[in-house]
């Protein structure tokens, strides 16, 4: 994402934090590596490493693709003016503050597309378990914004984390193959749920800077 900002804005990231499980990542590895053989075209989110390189290596491909946090946008990534931080951030901690853990459930590979069709993402994404909570968050988010003048998350908002990434608008061949694969999992908890996380905290970031939004201790 490029977005130019004057002196007197920063770039605004309001999300939670993923992570993947040790016993969920062999299996995550082994689907990887049957979609990365017939897509090779596919990178690591964020490392920007071939797919099919690290696919050589269970343990590299396991350390680099899964060993690192993922974050779950609950709203979008936009230039916020400086005047502005300390009345956002504040808000959002009194809506939010009262926050309980709950299990999220990443069970459905999808492929989703940027706004300008120049990037296609393989992703998992939450359908079901953790939804309803989220999309509640999401609607906070948005009420605040407006408050704002910011501009409000998605319609229809689809939480998810993406794995890798193809230059280009491959959305089609992409899904095709995920679906196959799927197919072939039937039985399997694969097909069932790809993993599942517990709901923990809330962050944004501004500029450089981050804000812890809540936390929630593993007692609660």
């Amino acid at each position: 994402m490029s977005m130019v900002t004057m002196p007197y804005m920063y770039i605004y990231q309001f999300f939670f934090t993923v992570y993947i499980s040790s016993p969920s990542k062999k299996e995550l590895v082994a689907f990887l590596k049957k979609i990365s053989s017939r897509e090779p075209r596919l990178n690591v989110v964020d490392v920007d490493v071939p797919l099919n390189i690290l696919c050589q290596n269970d343990e590299k491909l396991e350390q680099v693709t899964l060993g690192r946090e993922f974050h779950i946008s609950l709203g979008r990534t936009v230039p916020i003016r400086v005047h502005q931080i300390d009345s956002v951030v504040s808000m959002l901690r009194q809506k939010l503050q009262i926050q309980h853990q709950y299990w999220i459930d990443f069970n459905k590979w999808e492929v989703f597309v940027n706004d300008d069709h120049t990037r296609s993402f393989l992703s998992a994404e939450v359908v079901q378990g953790g939804l309803v909570e989220i999309t509640k968050q999401i609607e906070v988010v948005n009420a605040i914004y407006r408050l704002h003048n910011l501009p409000e998350f998605y319609k229809d908002p689809r939480p998810h984390i993406s794995l890798a990434w193809a230059l280009g608008d491959i959305a089609h061949s992409l899904k095709k193959i995920v679906d196959e694969e799927m197919k072939c999992a039937v039985g399997k908890s694969l097909k069932k749920c790809i993993f599942s996380c517990k709901f923990k905290s809330i962050e944004c970031k501004i500029g450089k800077k981050a804000y812890t939004i809540c936390k929630i201790s593993d007692g609660q």
